[in-house]
């Protein structure tokens, strides 16, 4: 992508069964009778439509399971090839750059430009594809350290305005009109999601759960139960805003606090970063909601709702909704207020305590008269480098805090597919009182989020060990170990001083783990 002119520049907490269906299990393959009888696999990509790919599959055998997934991923080649505009090679790049000629298109092509017709006419023109001429306006004012101009803001707008393809459905052809740049991102995400899942169905699954960097689809023999992210601490270890219950359903998270324009750093300004979503109407960034999260009968529905509601007023995006019976939503406003529908499937049994590791035995660090400073946190962004291995699922990921005796404080994550493989964290491993810790105990979470950028997560650390109490002020190590099926092995570990002073490191790249980064900062 160009910086020219503006426009040619998740959880899943095991449960007993429902009469709806069945409970999505621990996250890894089968390795009892039992669970072999319940058939349930969980596997995770990175880099799929530009972000994370979580699925869990119920199956008959594990044949039926594995033919369900490579289903799904070769619709997911399929779809990407002719829907996504960030592709040269794309049919919907290629159609892009005609002008004024009727042209023939795939029909999934014809149905996205329908569907993107629909809902502009539908939301007063808060979903449109051409957002994209003010994204480029925003990204590229705010790398030269401003803001877009009054006569900057007017030219977008009125480029935006115009009709962008003209249709006949007859002859199955598009028209291109405007040379204004489009982007289908998470419109296309939706619709491509919806028909994998259909695809895993068609494929032998009974049952299957999608999370598509964090908008989730569950179809079938199968029941979720999902983790709204709070906006406002959204780390993958962070306590959930809300959790509810899916069945043949889909969530979608739209947001900004994963994504933004910031300001040159030379330059100071009361406001140095802006939402990326941005108003097609007015070619600005809106801020007046944190966080939307829509419940629908089908992907598209929800995903274009949780947009339209993070673009409209509030009042508006409720008369929206209530024009689609079986619609639930629940808003995070600018003020930190949550707002929810009447029929908001809330599951208020769920604490946040069932969705951590269990009490550990009380840790040395624990005691003493200099504790954590309760003000300070340590931030930890891992990346998960994108490796050319066509079996690639993301590795085994294990990341925890040891004191100065290599006492385990506190495990922070452990995503895991197949408990047979957990030994391969050996150094997380090493001893029984950790195995124990997490015997039938399912720490890893399906979550519905504003869209993560592909293998990058974050995590935190409040200073507390396993049972909840702040340990002492000192050095502790931050310890990261990945180890991948059919790949390879690391660990990093990095002592810090945890003092009450900020500081920062960066831990080198490895074959698993790209660059970790450490920030210890003031909340």
């Amino acid at each position: 992508m160009t910086h020219s002119p503006f426009w040619k520049i998740a959880a899943c907490v095991p449960l007993a069964a429902a009469a709806s269906g069945s409970f999505a299990q621990p996250a890894h393959a089968p390795d009892t009778l039992d669970e072999q009888a319940s058939g349930y696999w969980n596997t995770h990509h990175e880099h799929v439509l530009g972000t994370s790919l979580e699925i869990t599959v119920r199956a008959a055998t594990p044949a039926a399971a594995a033919h369900a997934e490579a289903a799904m991923l070769a619709l997911f080649d399929h779809d990407e090839a002719i829907l996504s505009t960030w592709r040269s090679d794309s049919e919907v790049s290629r159609w892009a750059q005609t002008r004024f000629r009727p042209v023939p298109v795939s029909a999934e092509l014809m149905e996205v430009l329908q569907s993107f017709d629909y809902w502009r006419a539908n939301t007063g023109g808060a979903l449109d594809p051409s957002v994209e001429a003010a994204t480029r306006l925003w990204r590229s004012a705010t790398a030269e350290g401003r803001t877009p101009t009054d006569e900057e803001i007017a030219v977008a707008v009125e480029a935006m305005q115009q009709a962008h393809w003209s249709l006949d459905k007859a002859q199955h052809t598009a028209t291109r009109l405007s040379d204004v740049p489009l982007a289908f991102a998470s419109f296309a995400k939706s619709y491509i999601s919806a028909r994998a899942a259909d695809a895993a169905l068609r494929a032998g699954a009974t049952g299957v759960m999608l999370n598509v960097g964090g908008d989730v689809i569950v179809r079938g023999n199968l029941t979720q139960m999902v983790a709204i992210a709070d906006p406002s601490a959204p780390a993958e270890n962070a306590v959930a805003l809300d959790h509810v219950i899916v069945h043949n359903r889909a969530v979608a998270t739209s947001g900004s606090y994963r994504r933004g324009f910031e300001l040159a750093q030379a330059v100071k300004s009361a406001q140095p970063q802006f939402s990326h979503l941005i108003d097609p109407r007015t070619a600005t960034p809106t801020s007046h909601i944190l966080s939307s999260t829509v419940i629908a009968q089908d992907a598209v529905t929800a995903g274009a709702l949780a947009t339209a509601f993070s673009i409209l007023p509030v009042d508006q995006g409720q008369a929206l909704a209530a024009a689609y019976p079986g619609v639930q939503y629940t808003l995070v406003l600018a003020s930190g207020e949550q707002l929810s529908s009447a029929g908001w499937p809330r599951s208020p049994g769920v604490r946040p305590a069932s969705l951590a590791l269990p009490p550990a035995p009380a840790s040395p660090s624990s005691s003493g008269s200099a504790a954590w400073d309760p003000a300070y946190e340590l931030r930890i962004n891992l990346d998960l480098p994108r490796i050319q291995d066509a079996r690639y699922r993301r590795p085994y990921v294990a990341v925890w805090v040891e004191d100065a005796d290599h006492y385990p404080v506190r495990t922070l994550a452990l995503w895991t597919q197949n408990s047979r493989w957990l030994p391969d964290l050996k150094t997380w491993y090493r001893d029984d009182q950790i195995r124990s810790l997490t015997e039938g105990t399912d720490v890893s979470r399906t979550i519905s989020s504003a869209t993560r950028p592909p293998g990058q997560y974050t995590l935190t650390w409040d200073g507390k060990d396993n049972e909840g109490k702040l340990v002492k002020a000192g050095t502790y190590t931050l310890c990261v170990e990945a180890a991948r099926e059919h790949g390879g092995y690391d660990l990093q570990r990095h002592p810090l001083d945890f003092n009450g002073k900020p500081q920062q490191a960066t831990l080198p790249e490895a074959t698993e783990l790209g660059a970790t980064t450490l920030d210890y900062r003031k909340r």
